[in-house]
């Protein structure tokens, strides 16, 4: 668990604190303090993938904090554990979307099943449950092999050599986002692309085009089955990691 970090935000590092960050560590979790102010928060969130929020009776971050938390915790995706008065739980909640909270926790902390969360959650970070799914179809084995290798760090990858494979798998499995060869022997990606659409269980899976032709005709042919985008194959892997980072912003 030594790779998992977190940051224990509260108005200050008072003995309760203290307690629990002591438990976090001595369960082997890289955790530290730091102050809710916006630019301590920005100094010390570096790699971290969970974040404490603590507060006091009646003591509450101000607003720009939990702006600045609410849009840092969006582009990151990270979430957040909160701990206080029910009163003071509720107006952080009502102030932050529910998706980035992971658990609540009134007051008093029981410190025993905070520090078992904390744990769940990095075992769960480790697991790659909160990743998104991603599904690859292309005939060429090779090419599955390379944007796996890209994207397996930050997304949880399946593949599939086939448009027929594909449609078997997605009968069992949900994904996020498929990419999808336009050019495959035997059932083409607009043939795939159209039987996703007919069926009720795929029809709204995101779909992005694979394409290795960049001619004006090729490209518009593509864009007219009005897939979510489309990438040439000769992309490049920081510029397909950024793109695919910028759709699930948006897509949220």
């Amino acid at each position: 668990m030594s790779d998992n970090r977190m940051i224990v935000i509260a108005e200050k590092e008072s003995f309760v604190v203290r307690v629990l960050l002591k438990k976090a560590q001595s369960a082997g979790v890289d955790c530290e303090f730091v102050p809710w102010t916006v630019n301590d928060i920005n100094a010390k969130l570096g790699e971290a993938s969970l974040i404490t929020l603590f507060m006091e009776e009646d003591v509450r971050p101000k607003d720009d904090v939990l702006h600045f938390l609410r849009d840092t915790m969006d582009e990151k995706g990270i979430k957040m554990i909160l701990t206080g008065e029910q009163r003071d739980l509720q107006y952080v909640l009502d102030h932050m979307p529910g998706e980035f909270i992971y658990r609540s926790f009134p007051r008093p902390v029981n410190n025993e099943e905070y520090v078992n969360t904390v744990k769940e959650y990095f075992e769960k970070v480790d697991s790659g449950e909160f990743r998104k799914s991603i599904l690859i179809v292309d005939d060429d084995t090779n090419y599955l092999a390379i944007v796996r290798e890209w994207l397996k760090g930050t997304y949880k990858v399946s593949m599939a050599n086939s448009g027929l494979q594909a449609i078997k798998w997605l009968g069992k499995n949900k994904v996020d986002l498929i990419l999808l060869d336009h050019e495959m022997p035997v059932t083409s990606g607009p043939q795939v692309l159209e039987m996703l659409r007919s069926d009720d269980e795929t029809r709204s899976i995101p779909v992005m085009f694979l394409t290795g032709k960049s001619d004006k005709e090729s490209v518009m042919k593509v864009v007219s089955l009005k897939p979510e985008g489309y990438f040439l194959k000769t992309i490049q892997r920081e510029e397909l990691l950024e793109k695919l980072q910028e759709y699930f912003i948006l897509h949220k």
